[in-house]
């Protein structure tokens, strides 16, 4: 058990490396090192943090210090925008597919997934559903799914989006690669259901 703490430890200290470098923060908020190490472990999870509880470092910081590409499906084009902007002045390679992009913007995004030169890539789940895009992201080397404001899968989420049920397709696409569910407020209901979903 020794070479799992020293492993522990080693990691531990690669994620604070990654925050400090990319984010300035000294140390984890409450709740993020255990949803980080989720991710790291490659077991799915759900994660209900406050508002300002640091939800977005628990896959980001991660995503930063594993190889692969990060899918992050998001449900408005605003905090897609906020969130790679955020990021990209952090020094991370980051990116998003919308239907605000010029076709010039997407070509140059599918060229940087084909490069490998992204750390994080996000997606609306409305584009994530479409024809061939699961196809063509199942080629690139996808570390981890994240699914952000995670409550939309719900029926009895307050902000329910029916293409949030379909991401299950990713499960079909990507067998292999763990998923893990962030919000701010779920009812017990709602995380069953994200559960079972």
């Amino acid at each position: 058990a020794d070479w799992q703490d020293a492993t522990t430890d080693m990691t531990t200290e690669t994620l604070l490396n990654a925050l400090k470098s990319h984010w300035g923060y000294d140390s984890f908020l409450p709740l993020q090192q255990d949803a980080m190490e989720c991710v790291l472990s490659d077991r799915d999870s759900v994660v209900v943090l406050p508002t300002g509880g640091g939800k977005s470092l628990c896959f980001q910081a991660p995503a930063v210090i594993r190889d692969g590409l990060a899918l992050v499906v998001s449900p408005l084009i605003s905090l897609m925008k906020d969130q790679v902007d955020g990021l990209v002045a952090a020094g991370v390679p980051a990116a998003c597919l919308n239907s605000g992009l010029e076709p010039r913007e997407h070509r140059q995004v599918y060229e940087s997934i084909r490069a490998g030169s992204l750390k994080l890539l996000y997606v609306a789940p409305e584009r994530l559903v479409q024809p061939g895009m699961l196809e063509s992201l199942a080629e690139a080397n996808i570390s981890l799914v994240a699914i952000d404001e995670a409550h939309c899968i719900s029926q009895w989420g307050h902000d329910f989006r029916p293409e949030y049920r379909q991401l299950k397709l990713l499960r079909a696409k990507l067998p292999d690669v763990a998923v893990h569910a962030y919000t701010a407020t779920a009812t017990p209901t709602v995380r069953d259901d994200i559960v079972r979903e």
